[in-house]
């Protein structure tokens, strides 16, 4: 088991797709709020000036996560964080445990 070291600020998104509606889209992880900013700008800077048939949104407020040290090494790497899809979540939260900051991966 992997120990759990360090804290992050976690987002959730949700994708809206014309004709289908919305479903949750995973989540971005950042070390810092400032991060969290920067992530979302980028990814909106890079949008068509319509809007697209599909895309994601943040949803909900951020909130602070802890991770294991290997998840955090992986967050380093990213620009301003690293975005985690529905399906890799699902397969993090089968080895996840709940604590009084909310969810751990």
């Amino acid at each position: 088991m992997t120990t759990l070291e360090r804290r992050v600020i976690c987002q959730d998104w949700l994708e809206s797709e014309r004709g289908w509606g919305t479903r949750q889209d995973g989540c971005s992880l950042h070390l810092t709020e400032d991060d969290l900013r920067r992530y979302v700008e980028t990814y909106w800077a890079g949008m068509p000036d319509e809007v697209p048939e599909e895309y994601s949104k943040p949803t909900g407020n951020p909130y602070p996560l802890q991770v294991t040290q290997v998840m955090y090494k992986r967050i380093e790497k990213g620009e301003y964080g690293i975005r985690l899809w529905q399906w890799e979540m699902r397969e993090l939260q089968k080895l996840a445990r709940t604590d009084a900051i909310g969810r751990l991966i």
